[in-house]
C-alpha cells in the first residue's frame, strides 16, 4: 500500500494518505474555475485511501455551495486546497497539495464544455523555467 504526505502552503497543515488513487481528472467546471483561480482543478479520488490529518485540523475548514454538490476543504490561514470527504464514501484530494510525487497520469478532462477560452489560446505559448525578466 501507499503512502503519500501533503500540506498546505503556510505549512501550518500536514496530512498523510494511505492508499492508492484510482482517478485524476482535470476538472474544467467553472466552480472549479472559481475556486482555484485557473483553468481547471486537478484532483485525485480514492473510494478506499485513508486520510490522516497529522498536524493543523484546527486550521481546515470546507465550503460546499449551496444548492451542488461543489465542495473545497481549505486552510484557514493561507487558503491551500486540502483533502476532503464531504462525499461519503470518496475522498477527493487537490493533486497540488501533495508534497510526495506521484506517478498517476490524468485519466481524463471532465466538464471540458467550461474550458476557458485563454486555455485552448496557450498551445505554443513561450515557456519560462522562473519569472520571466518583465515580470520582475
Amino acid at each position: 500500500m501507499t503512502t503519500h504526505s501533503g500540506s498546505c502552503l503556510c505549512g501550518t497543515v500536514k496530512y498523510e494518505i494511505e492508499g492508492d488513487f484510482e482517478s485524476l481528472y482535470l476538472c474544467h467546471c467553472r466552480h472549479c474555475q472559481k475556486d482555484t483561480g485557473s483553468a481547471h482543478a486537478a484532483n485525485l479520488f480514492s473510494q478506499s485511501a485513508e486520510l490522516t490529518w497529522l498536524a493543523g485540523a484546527d486550521a481546515v475548514t470546507s465550503f460546499t455551495l449551496p444548492g451542488t454538490r461543489h465542495n473545497k476543504s481549505f486552510c484557514k490561514l493561507c487558503g491551500s486546497a486540502l483533502p476532503n470527504t464531504q462525499i461519503a464514501g470518496l475522498l477527493v484530494v487537490p493533486a497540488g497539495s501533495l508534497d510526495s510525487e506521484i506517478s498517476l497520469s490524468p485519466t481524463a478532462h471532465i466538464f471540458s464544455s467550461s474550458k476557458a477560452a485563454w486555455e485552448e489560446a496557450s498551445a505554443g505559448v513561450p515557456e519560462f523555467e522562473g519569472l520571466p525578466a518583465t515580470a520582475q
